[in-house]
């Protein structure tokens, strides 16, 4: 475990957030909570549990477990009618606070340190390994549900099809340098080494 490998898991973290909010951003607060059959989620169930899994995990990550006795895993895929968009929306924002929170106060004395998760004890890296595998699991499925309800109206959040070879003649055009993948995506004014 290193600040290195910490500060790119960051990163990766935010890309994954803005793939969810440029997804989120397409469709209508009705849309949030369509379901394709009784026993899918919806994406503000999804967002449910995320922001769920995210305060239960990262809140007091060093010094209680990451399975809250507070938390209530089975509500969060509850469809409840009374929910608003401003409310998922604000569990969004919640859920993701208190993940960069925790991320951005780990220092060099804590890498020895061991993350329980339902008395399972994790290295700081396997503890971010494993929720940079399940929250991107589940952005993904925000994303396929977007793209769904928008058609033919959804705007790509990758290279569009049909743009993969004039894609890259932009990229190989350019000296090599070295920056993280999504440096483009979340700060695309940014400076490169190479500029």
């Amino acid at each position: 475990m290193n600040q290195q490998y910490l500060t790119s898991a960051i990163k990766q973290f935010e890309y994954y957030k803005q793939l969810g909010e440029k997804t989120i951003n397409q469709l209508s607060p009705q849309q949030l909570f369509w379901q394709y059959n009784a026993e899918s989620n919806s994406i503000a169930t999804i967002i449910k549990h995320l922001s769920g899994n995210m305060q239960s995990r990262w809140t007091d990550v060093f010094t209680s477990d990451g399975e809250k006795e507070w938390r209530n895993r089975d509500a969060e895929f509850e469809n409840d009618s009374s929910t608003t968009q401003i409310q998922i929306l604000q569990l969004w924002e919640k859920g993701w606070h208190c993940l960069f929170k925790a991320l951005n106060s780990i220092t060099e004395a804590d890498y020895n340190k061991l993350i329980y998760i339902r008395n399972q004890g994790h290295t700081i890296t396997e503890a971010v390994n494993r929720q940079l595998a399940h929250y991107p699991y589940h952005i993904g499925q925000i994303v396929f549900i977007g793209k769904m309800l928008c058609n033919e109206k959804w705007i790509s959040l990758s290279i569009p099809k049909g743009n993969s070879t004039s894609y890259n003649a932009e990229k190989f055009s350019k000296e090599k340098s070295k920056t993280h993948f999504t440096d483009e995506y979340i700060n695309p004014n940014k400076k490169t080494s190479s500029e």
